[in-house]
């Protein structure tokens, strides 16, 4: 059964409405998590906001929100003063613009919700939206409260469904020039190209969501389910760090062997 919608409004070109429901495309509710316990009680502890200066607990109506401008100054601003430069509506996704799709880079995008038809009186709307999106080959640009934050989003049809990803913010995305531009752009060997390429088909497979299986979280839950029925369950060593590689001299040799160990693997 599929999750609940956390989300609920509408979505909005022009003068066409529709009221939709949104759910994040990814959880981590199974994710194995840990209370911070006193090991002397086994009390959970708890967190709780102190003054720096005085080591005093602040209480939560004398909180308030400080932009720095020093060292120890700030400018604090009051919340109608925030609320004032934010969306008028947090329920409406007001498309924008439109923009190619292939125009937004991968690093743009932060997180992916399925958007779907709230009721049967507006899936037409919902439907021709999504439909001339993919026609046109381009993804709808708006912005949205979400997670207490007002983000930019973007609209991607996908299937019979529009995926709404939240996108990064202009000063997260770091520059790719700043990074690979000084990697040398000679033309790399042609015999080693062909014998990467035959690497990288011999290793070729279908796509599997179990590539991206968390071994580490299945270990864990032994361990938590073995202790739970009093059980202690025998620790496994710790592997020795393996050597760093010395410096490979020759790559051609190098790749010949790789190549020479993988078909050796799969003969056996």
């Amino acid at each position: 059964m599929a999750p609940r919608p956390f989300w609920k409004g509408y979505l909005k070109l022009s003068l066409v409405t529709c009221p939709v429901s949104m759910m994040p495309a990814t959880g981590e509710g199974e994710k194995v998590r840990f209370h911070t316990l006193n090991a002397q009680t086994g009390n959970r502890v708890v967190s709780r906001y102190v003054d720096a200066e005085t080591g005093k607990p602040v209480a939560e109506e004398d909180e308030a929100k400080g932009y720095p401008t020093g060292e120890a100054d700030h400018v604090i601003l009051e919340e109608d003063e925030i609320d004032s430069v934010t969306l008028e509506s947090t329920r409406t996704i007001d498309i924008d613009m439109f923009v190619p799709a292939d125009s937004i880079g991968w690093t743009w995008y932060d997180k992916p919700h399925y958007l779907t038809p709230d009721d049967p009186i507006g899936e037409e709307a919902y439907c021709v939206i999504r439909d001339a999106m993919r026609s046109t080959g381009t993804v709808g640009i708006s912005r949205l409260v979400l997670y207490r934050r007002e983000r930019a989003v973007m609209l991607e049809p996908r299937d019979r469904g529009i995926v709404l990803w939240t996108l990064r913010y202009g000063d997260e995305v770091r520059a790719e020039a700043d990074y690979f531009d000084d990697i040398g752009q000679e033309k790399v060997d042609a015999k080693l190209l062909k014998l990467v390429t035959r690497l990288i088909e011999e290793r070729s497979a279908p796509w599997d969501p179990a590539m991206v299986a968390d071994p580490v979280q299945d270990k864990l839950l032994e361990i938590i389910a073995a202790k739970t029925k009093g059980r202690k369950r025998a620790a496994k060593p710790r592997a020795e760090k393996p050597a760093a590689p010395g410096n490979v001299v020759n790559i051609m040799d190098a790749l010949k062997n790789s190549i020479a160990a993988e078909s050796k693997g799969r003969r056996r």
